[in-house]
């Protein structure tokens, strides 16, 4: 199997459903001729046209509007924001609009959408371009997250995105689009709603979303040399989430962290957590349920104090030591 970039799988996911169905668009600010902010579309209009490939003005809200507007028609728009942070902008036509017509429509109307974006830190650029924001829009009823951690899940998720009749919300970790893994040629689909277990193990279940799916890895490799045996999850889509397979390894292993980039203060490494407290692999826990998350201030722009912001593979080590050893 050939081996690609993730941002590469992330334009052939794109690419191959435009070229199936004439529906399928994309509308961003710059991504045209200059190919979006991360290069992500680079070559797509040269391809498919200004009118899939769509140019929009410089502004969050409407870029979402359209995209409502034209999904509700019966079109499939796939809408790019250069940076997260700035969903914040479009918050009014996913969180009031998007998410809520199908439901209000008494499923006579449904807004069939993907709105992918670039998240988190580790590139510089400081508090409003760094921000990791799933748990505000898992937050709210009718849209489906995700969070793709490698090249072949971004591919097979972002397939299932498209084709799924409800808004999805599709983020893309800024640090992952370099990275490489074995993606095949032909179309393919992930389930949403299914997680992935990246490595199996015994002694402790760490939990990892996005790019900290790598970093748990990285940690596990560490802690085998000392004779501690790592499963690692990856949920990949938070909503809907796949409680069954985060209980089953909690219950075989007895122990359970949870990593994300996010702050720790409300984030979603809490709703993993109650999952368990209020699962039948409670009473299998021999060890507290331990978050791991951001620290609660802006990302700063220095790149020591950015990486100190946020879960490092040390912290990682240094939390299944203290699980496994709690007695």
């Amino acid at each position: 199997m050939r081996e690609i970039t993730y941002l590469e799988a992330v334009r052939e996911a794109m690419s191959q459903e435009m070229r199936k169905n004439d529906d399928v668009f994309i509308l961003g600010e710059d991504i045209g001729v200059y190919g979006g902010a991360f290069g992500v579309t680079r070559g797509m209009i040269e391809e498919f046209g200004p009118e899939r490939i769509r140019n929009t003005p410089i502004s969050e809200a409407a870029i979402a509007g359209g995209a409502v507007g034209a999904a509700l028609t019966g079109m499939r728009p796939i809408l790019e924001l250069q940076f997260s942070d700035f969903i914040t902008i479009a918050m009014d036509q996913i969180v009031n609009q998007a998410a809520k017509l199908r439901y209000m429509y008494g499923g006579k109307g449904s807004v069939p959408m993907v709105l992918r974006t670039p998240a988190g830190s580790g590139t510089g650029a400081a508090a409003q371009h760094s921000q990791s924001l799933e748990a505000w829009v898992a937050h709210i009823p009718g849209l489906k997250v995700v969070q793709p951690s490698t090249a072949y899940d971004a591919k097979g998720l972002l397939k299932a995105a498209i084709d799924d009749e409800n808004p999805v919300i599709f983020y893309e970790h800024k640090l992952l689009y370099k990275t490489k893994g074995d993606v095949p040629e032909e179309q393919y689909s992930i389930p949403i709603g299914k997680a992935d277990i990246k490595r199996e193990g015994k002694d402790v279940t760490v939990v990892a979303t996005s790019i900290m799916v790598h970093k748990a890895l990285e940690a596990a490799e560490e802690l085998e040399k000392e004779g501690i045996d790592v499963e690692v999850i990856d949920p990949r889509t938070l909503v809907p989430l796949d409680e069954e397979t985060i209980v089953n390894s909690v219950k075989k292993t007895g122990r359970l962290i949870v990593v994300h980039e996010a702050v720790k203060r409300g984030g979603f490494g809490g709703e993993i957590a109650s999952v368990i407290a209020e699962s039948e692999a409670f009473d299998y826990l021999d060890s507290p349920i331990k978050r791991l998350g951001g620290l609660p201030i802006p990302i700063p722009y220095n790149p020591n104090l950015e990486k100190a912001a946020v879960p490092q593979v040390p912290d990682i080590i240094d939390a299944v030591k203290e699980t496994v050893r709690f007695k």
